[in-house]
C-alpha cells in the first residue's frame, strides 16, 4: 500500500496517510512499527451536519493530537500501531453516519497494514460516538469514550461482549453527561464491561484540568491493549450497572493495581528485557504524562482557539446546550 504525508515533527514518528480506493485515505499514521501486535485508532469530533470536508486547520483534530503523541510515546517498548481516522465529510449527516463509514474503512486499513490485530478505539464527541457504533467490528478490544455524543436511543447491541469506558465532565454544555451514563447502563445490560468517570473539569473540549483526561486515557489505553491494569470493573463479569466513579479514585486504583503487578514481578524480573516487567510501571507513566506547555504557549494554540470557535461541538455552533445539543 502506498503511503503519503507530512514530514515528521522532530522527535515524533512520520506521520502519514493510507489511501482508500477512491483516492481518500480514511487512516492517518502516527506510528506503524514493523510487524504491530496491536494498534490504537484516534477518532477526532465534529460536527451534527456539515457535508463539506474538514477544513486545513482542523480544530477537533488538533484537540487529539497531545493524545496521540502521548499514546505513541507510551507504548514505545511495544508494537503498537497508533493511526486516526480521516473523515470525508465534517459532520455526522443524519442517516448518512458518514463518520461511521470512514472509521470501518480506517480499521479495514489496519487489518491491510498489520493484519487482525486487537484495536482500541479512543474517540471524542462525535468521534465517540462512531467509535461506539463500529465496537462489533472483530478486531476492535475496547472503547476509551471522551465526552462523547450519546443521542437518546442509540444503539448498543453493537457493544455486547465489549469494555466500554466514557470519560464526561458533568458540567458538559454541548453533549450531556447524564446521556452517556445512560448509555453505559444499557451497554452494560446487553453485556458489555463498561466504566463511566466522571471527570472533574474540562466542559466538552477538555481544555481545563487536560493532564488529567491525558492521564486517564492514556492509562485506560494501555489496559485495553493488556499492556497495564484496568479498573476492577472491566476485568470482573458484566454485572449491575454502577454510578460514575471520580477521576481520582479511577487514577488511584489503577496506580494500586500497577505497583501490586509490579511486586508480584519480583526484583529478579526488574532488569529483564521483555515487556512484562514494565507491565506494573506502564499505568505509572501514563499517569505522569508529558510535561504540559506552559500557560502563554497554551493560550496561543489552536487547542485553545478550539473553544471560541465551537470547533469541538458536534454542532459547532456554540457553547450552551440548548443551542448546540445536535
Amino acid at each position: 500500500m502506498s503511503v503519503a504525508g507530512p514530514a515528521p515533527r522532530p522527535g515524533e514518528p512520520h506521520a502519514r496517510s493510507a489511501p482508500a480506493a477512491d483516492g481518500h485515505g480514511s487512516l492517518g499514521i502516527r506510528r506503524a512499527p514493523d510487524r504491530p501486535a496491536a494498534a490504537v485508532l484516534l477518532l477526532h469530533g465534529g460536527r451534527a451536519d456539515a457535508l463539506g470536508p474538514p477544513p486545513a486547520l482542523n480544530l477537533p483534530a488538533a484537540r487529539m493530537r497531545p493524545l496521540a503523541s502521548g499514546l505513541v510515546r507510551a507504548t514505545l517498548l511495544d508494537r503498537v500501531l497508533v493511526g486516526h481516522v480521516r473523515y470525508r465529510h465534517r459532520g455526522w449527516n443524519g442517516r448518512r453516519e458518514d463518520p461511521v463509514r470512514d472509521a470501518r474503512d480506517a480499521l479495514a486499513a489496519v487489518a491491510e497494514l498489520a493484519g487482525p490485530v486487537p484495536v482500541v478505539l479512543v474517540g471524542h464527541s462525535m468521534g465517540a460516538r462512531a467509535a461506539l457504533r463500529i465496537a462489533a467490528e472483530p478486531q476492535v478490544r475496547g472503547i476509551v469514550a471522551l465526552a462523547p455524543w450519546c443521542p437518546p436511543g442509540e444503539p448498543v447491541g453493537q457493544l455486547a461482549g465489549r469494555r466500554v469506558v466514557a470519560l464526561h465532565d458533568p458540567q458538559d454544555r454541548v453533549t450531556s453527561a447524564g446521556g452517556t451514563w445512560s448509555h453505559l447502563a444499557r451497554a452494560q445490560e446487553v453485556g458489555a464491561r463498561t466504566l463511566g468517570v466522571a471527570m472533574p473539569e474540562g466542559g466538552h473540549a477538555m481544555l481545563r484540568g487536560y493532564r488529567t483526561w491525558h492521564r486517564l486515557a492514556t492509562a485506560l489505553t494501555l489496559g485495553l491493549l493488556g499492556l497495564a491494569p484496568l479498573p476492577a470493573a472491566l476485568t470482573g463479569p458484566p454485572g449491575p450497572a454502577a454510578p460514575p466513579v471520580p477521576a481520582g479514585r479511577v487514577l488511584d486504583e489503577i496506580g494500586r493495581r500497577g505497583r501490586r503487578r509490579a511486586d508480584r514481578a519480583g526484583p529478579a524480573q526488574a532488569g529483564g528485557s521483555g515487556r512484562a516487567p514494565a507491565e506494573g510501571q506502564a499505568s505509572l507513566r501514563a499517569a505522569k504524562g508529558p510535561p504540559g506547555p506552559n500557560t502563554r504557549a497554551a493560550k496561543r494554540s489552536p487547542i485553545r482557539r478550539c473553544v471560541a470557535a465551537s470547533g469541538c461541538s458536534p454542532s459547532g455552533s456554540g457553547s450552551s446546550a440548548a443551542s448546540a445539543s445536535p
